[in-house]
């Protein structure tokens, strides 16, 4: 017999939704907090030359950038005031996070709860504001130094275009957090998605214009969209798998009644950190560009020719950006689950793993079994992140079609409607439970 929550779950239909009124201004909310976003990626920054910037743009797609262009959805291109996007932000909380687990005031504020949180969130929010000026300033002086891009170079136009990236920064920073407070889904990974989704269209009509003009062969076309559904097939079977541990709980009386025992499951995700490895490895691989514009091009020799191998299906990159995914699905896995935290609730609550026993034994057994089911997920994300890199490295077909973007628009796609699934139960529990208010009344 299926139980509650499944009978519910069944019964979700546009009937449902209709009803679901708090759910519905969520989802305007954050429709109309991404159409500002998109709107902000065509608003140039002052002092661009647009024709020699698309030039300049055009030679460098290649590389590193045309990623970065990805992820901020086309405002690179166009230099727009989002053109840094949130990459400074996920910089900075990479620090930060690194930094908790070795600064002994950082780790203490994250054991202070909510208001601890607030405090890291508080000195994350003055990173981004640094970085962003970093790297606004390694922009402003890569852009002077790249021909006629500037119409007038000088002091004046780096301050006002540090100023405009930053600005740009920091309110796609706050429009964020609104997403995520008053919205639906997480707003970082929203506005990451609307940038790869909105470019989507153009990058298809490109690739099959390439395939008119005889650049592409048909049948590589062909090949290219079957390899991208099996990669989007691949990315829903394995971000839904799970490794279940049993979990049993003794007999129990309160008061004069005797509750059975009962069994349940402890799921442990194949990828516990999503998207955020790629996205991590990504943002700290803008590093080395952005140091490299700081001397526009005319720095030492071995600094320009790091960023040169960063291009796409260089071995550094794909080195580089394998190991940060790697190392980050680690990093992130250990963040947001501590085996030393579930084993204490289960033994608070009774509760524990058949044949382990509880405490330290269930804590050592859960971090066994979790590493060993991360090492499957780190693979997964650099085999899906790399491999459609690898096969359409040297085919000059627009980086949508890659691993990585297809792993962010699925991902977020199904963590966004799982939560409309979450919001349309609550809903319905509500509907329940106020019938049942009034049938009482009535009795």
């Amino acid at each position: 017999m299926a139980s509650a929550a499944e009978q519910l779950a069944a019964n979700l239909n546009f009937k449902a939704f209709a009803r679901a009124d708090d759910l519905k201004k969520r989802i305007w909310f954050t429709l109309a907090a991404l159409l500002v976003y998109r709107f902000g990626t065509y608003i140039p920054l002052p002092g661009i030359d647009p024709a020699a910037l698309a030039t300049l743009i055009n030679q460098n797609q290649g590389g590193l950038l045309g990623m970065i262009d990805m992820f901020a959805g086309g405002a690179v291109g166009r230099m727009a005031i989002f053109a840094l996007n949130i990459m400074p932000y996920i910089s900075a909380s990479i620090i930060i996070q690194l930094m908790t687990t070795v600064s002994p005031h950082l780790e203490q504020l994250k054991k202070e709860g909510e208001q601890g949180r607030k405090q890291i969130n508080q000195y994350t929010r003055y990173g981004t504001v640094i970085l962003a000026a970093l790297q606004g300033y390694g922009i402003a002086v890569g852009l002077e130094g790249a021909g006629n891009v500037v119409s007038d170079p000088g002091l004046y136009f780096r301050f006002t275009a540090v100023v405009t990236l930053v600005g740009g920064t920091v309110f796609l920073m706050w429009l964020g957090e609104q997403i995520t407070a008053r919205g639906i889904g997480n707003g970082i990974s929203l506005i990451i998605f609307a940038g790869i989704v909105a470019e989507l269209p153009s990058a298809i009509v490109g690739t099959l214009e390439l395939g008119r003009q005889g650049a592409l062969s048909t049948i590589l076309i062909v090949a290219i969209m079957i390899m991208a559904v099996a990669v989007v097939a691949f990315i829903v079977y394995v971000e839904r798998a799970q490794r279940r541990l049993l979990v049993q709980y003794p007999k129990r009386q309160m008061g004069n009644k005797v509750y059975q025992g009962d069994s349940s499951h402890l799921p442990l995700k194949l990828n516990t950190a999503g998207v955020i490895p790629p996205i991590f490895a990504s943002s700290l691989l803008l590093l080395p560009i952005t140091v490299a514009n700081f001397s526009a091009g005319q720095g030492p020799e071995w600094l320009n020719s790091i960023t040169a191998l960063l291009g796409r299906g260089q071995p550094l990159f794909l080195t580089l950006y394998m190991v940060g995914i790697v190392f980050f699905a680690f990093f992130y896995t250990a963040i947001v689950f501590n085996p030393k935290d579930t084993a204490d609730n289960l033994k608070r609550y009774g509760g524990f793993i058949p044949g382990i026993r509880p405490g330290e034994k269930t804590a050592s057994y859960i971090d066994y079994v979790l590493t060993r089911v991360t090492v499957v997920g780190a693979g997964y994300l650099a085999l899906v992140c790399l491999l459609p890199e690898l096969l359409i490295s040297y085919a000059a077909v627009p980086f949508y079609f890659g691993g990585t973007s297809l792993l962010i628009v699925v991902s977020v796609t199904m963590d966004t409607v799982s939560q409309v699934q979450s919001h349309l139960l609550a809903h319905q529990y509500e509907g329940l439970v106020k019938k049942a208010k009034l049938r009482g009344r009535r009795k």
